[in-house]
């Protein structure tokens, strides 16, 4: 079942809309305290965006800034909490996108940047390339004076838990449960919108792994013409059927809603066996979610309304 929001137009004001990441999430099978804590630290992240777009400003920023505060809580697969790879190690991708111009800027792979989303925005900015991977990400980091920490800031021992149980299972990697990928999604008072999000990928990746999170048209993108849209959810689908692109062209070219484009393309992606979830800002500010898990961390805060957490299915 696709569970989708209730569109919310705001007449052409601003519009954020962050996400946690997609899986199986229940009711009452969530831990309390980790449940509180997740719904927190969204709306820290819809605080810190909905900052800038108060005060007129753009929404790259309020994107960036929303990142950054899910890449520093340890709930999230993303930044300081990111899982494991099958060598006990943690790398990190991440991407952001500009609707005024489709300027973008990816990392895959980095292993030393605090804010790999902030990094992924260096490379938009300060390079002439979109992408950069693993140790030349990671020197660009260091030339750049990116903030960097060692590996135990990332470390949770929750995440290392992951690992262990992983290795204890036989099982390559974690495909069936998703662990908080994050991302936001946004449209200014100026009518522009922008695109991030930020992930450690799943636990026991190998050989490099890299999934849809940095993949410019499979799990971010931003386009005036259109949307902006970030993913989560199984990698490898969301990069097959490029996910977040069909959204926007499907609403540039066949004139469907943000939410008609998204379940769409969810249910393409679900039929291939891809599960998770997306967030979507239209270009006229319209905010919808569209997910085929039992839950999505979820946050949406418009210009005169008040923000709003979910995780479950049939919230909001």
């Amino acid at each position: 079942m696709n569970h989708r929001s209730d569109s919310l137009a705001p007449d052409g004001k601003w519009t954020l809309l962050v996400h946690g990441g997609a899986g199986m999430m229940r009711r009452g099978e969530l831990d309390p305290v980790a449940e509180a804590e997740a719904r927190a630290a969204l709306a820290r992240a819809l605080d810190a965006g909905g900052d800038i777009l108060r005060s007129g400003g753009g929404a790259l920023d309020a994107v960036e800034a929303a990142v950054r505060v899910l890449e520093d809580d340890p709930v999230f697969n993303a930044g300081r909490g990111a899982v494991f790879t099958a060598q006990g190690i943690i790398e990190l991708d991440a991407a952001i996108m500009d609707g005024r111009n489709r300027s973008a800027g990816a990392v895959a792979g980095v292993k030393g940047t605090r804010n790999p989303v902030s990094l992924a925005r260096r490379v938009m900015t300060n390079s002439p390339h979109v992408m950069m991977a693993r140790e030349g990400a990671d020197s660009f980091a260091l030339e750049q004076g990116a903030e960097l920490v060692t590996a135990d800031w990332f470390h949770t021992e929750e995440r290392h838990a992951q690992l262990l149980r992983l290795r204890a299972s036989g099982k390559d990697f974690d495909a069936d449960v998703k662990f908080g990928t994050v991302g936001a999604v946004a449209r200014d008072s100026d009518g522009h919108v922008a695109a991030a999000t930020s992930t450690g990928g799943l636990t026991g990746k190998r050989w490099g792994r890299i999934g849809d999170s940095p993949v410019i048209g499979a799990g971010t993108i931003a386009d005036d013409r259109a949307c902006a849209v970030s993913a989560t959810g199984s990698g490898e689908f969301y990069i097959r059927v490029n996910a977040a692109h069909e959204i926007s062209a499907r609403m540039r070219f066949l004139g469907e809603s943000p939410q008609v484009a998204a379940d769409s393309v969810q249910a393409e992606t679900l039929a291939l066996g891809g599960s998770g979830g997306v967030i979507v800002v239209g270009a006229d500010g319209t905010p919808v979610w569209s997910f085929n898990t039992p839950g999505m961390y979820r946050g949406r805060l418009t210009d005169g309304a008040d923000a709003m957490v979910a995780i479950f299915g049939d919230e909001g």
